[in-house]
């Protein structure tokens, strides 16, 4: 067996949450300027780095291997203690002993994507030809750039061929994009509540939440570490927008309906008078703790630009064509941001080029944060599709 190990991430005090940026209490792949990362705006980005957690062994044959894709506000701690929130990881539902993916079968890697604010390099860190933090000095990135960063990681792990390739929302995109570019290099692709391109909605909705970011004085067009400090209420607000995104009426309804908060009687103010507009306030206020707000800009910026069927001509199947992959993509009845027609326009594309894939609309009132929850039939479906893979991959039961 080959043996490659976590490093732990112990939580830290708010003083050394910065610390995260460039130096992350998680493992850490350096490029040097003799491997720049070539980015689709034309420029090449060097040195960089790219901060990563793995979980499990990889097989003697490197054949286990899971690649995690984390979605917008996600990081590389899937399935550990957070370093700054102290939280358990955001996908323990999927991720653990006993559970689809399970670190005792796969060799599973999550890596922070490019762009990021959690040690992988993005406008957050030093930029080196200038000892200061790059902010909008750092170059637009794509989806595309951010698989071709995760390719290089691979690439250093000494990995040819991933088993599987993972992940929901902007992760999900990665893993679509993943299986366009490199489709030799991805046996089975598990894609989640996501779509091919970003529809006009989602690009308003995320034009609405950086326009609050950019509207907060403190932000100092992009330079707010400069003057040390955050537009910690322009991005609270743009994570309560986009949070209510992630929801559906019926589960805010069946969560908060119209319950007031703490009280009674209204206050005739502009207090958080009912339970929902705390629990907004709750998530913004958490938010800012520990995600940067141009970071927040270029990722949402990224999801803006995905489209793959642009990238071929128009032609969704193109991008698949003569593909090996196994596909299952799984979408949620009560999510309105990637809602189950984006999934299946996908489907009738990979169908139109032969493609082996299996489709799934959960029922479920939980919204497009259905993916992060336990829903007993995802995880079902998870699990299977997995198994099905590893059997037809050769995988013994130890390794999946």
């Amino acid at each position: 067996m080959v043996g490659v190990k976590s490093v732990p991430s112990p939580a830290i005090s708010a003083d050394d949450r910065s610390h995260e940026v460039d130096h992350p209490s998680s493992q850490v792949a350096q490029f040097g300027a003799e491997q720049p990362l070539r980015l689709d705006c034309g420029v090449d980005l060097s040195p960089f780095q790219i901060a990563y957690q793995t979980y499990g062994e990889l097989n003697a044959d490197r054949s286990n291997a899971v690649l995690i894709c984390h979605a917008l506000t996600g990081d590389q701690h899937v399935a550990n203690v957070h370093p700054v929130t102290g939280k358990n990881g955001w996908w323990e539902t999927l991720v653990g002993a006993g559970r689809p993916l399970d670190p005792g079968r796969y060799f599973i890697i999550c890596s922070n994507v490019i762009g990021g604010c959690m040690g992988s390099t993005g406008p957050a860190s030093i930029n080196p030809a200038t000892g200061k933090v790059w902010g909008l000095d750092f170059p637009v990135i794509t989806i595309p750039d951010m698989v071709r960063a995760q390719a290089m990681l691979i690439d250093r792990l000494g990995i040819d061929t991933l088993f599987a390739v993972v992940g929901g929302s902007m992760g999900g995109m990665q893993v679509l994009q993943w299986t366009a570019a490199y489709p030799k290099r991805v046996y089975s692709a598990l894609a989640i509540a996501c779509s091919t391109r970003h529809s006009a909605q989602n690009i308003a909705f995320h034009e609405l939440g950086r326009q609050a970011v950019m509207a907060d004085p403190d932000w100092h067009n992009g330079g707010y570490a400069d003057h040390g400090i955050h537009p910690h209420r322009g991005l609270a607000v743009a994570r309560m927008a986009a949070h209510i995104t992630y929801l559906s009426d019926a589960a805010l309804h069946r969560k908060f309906g119209r319950r007031m908060q703490d009280r009674e009687l209204p206050t005739f103010s502009f207090d958080a008078d009912f339970q929902v507009e705390s629990y907004l306030r709750y998530q913004g206020s958490s938010f800012v703790e520990r995600f940067d707000a141009n970071s927040y800009l270029y990722l949402t910026r990224a999801m803006d630009y995905f489209d793959i069927a642009g990238d071929h001509g128009g032609v969704l199947a193109k991008a698949y064509a003569d593909i090996q992959t196994r596909f299952c993509v799984v979408s949620f009845t009560s999510d309105w941001l990637f809602p189950t027609s984006e999934s299946r326009a996908l489907v009738h594309a990979l169908n139109a080029s032969s493609a082996r894939v299996s489709f799934a609309e959960i029922e479920t009132d939980r919204g497009h944060d259905a993916f992060l929850l336990d829903v007993p039939e995802f995880l079902d479906i998870s699990r299977a599709f997995l198994q099905s893979a590893g059997k037809a991959r050769g995988l013994t039961a130890k390794d999946g």
